[in-house]
């Protein structure tokens, strides 16, 4: 029998939605192991005054097996 935890992490990227949660990712990969998905629970953008999008936001939840 295995037992999963869930914790839940916020990325962003200047560059699109994909690269927000690969370095989420990335990040949480550094100090947890056995990383098995991750669900976007949320995506967000920041904007400058005329509307164009100058950063991407991304909470993640992230599933990994405890030891």
């Amino acid at each position: 029998m295995s037992v999963a935890k869930i914790i839940e992490v916020s990325a962003s990227s200047k560059t699109s939605v994909e690269d927000a949660v690969r370095t989420g990712l990335k990040k949480v990969a550094g100090t947890v192991k056995g990383i098995q998905g991750a669900w976007v629970n949320e995506t967000k953008v920041v904007t400058d005054g005329d509307g164009n999008i100058t950063e991407w936001r991304v909470n993640l939840r992230i599933t990994f097996l405890v030891q």
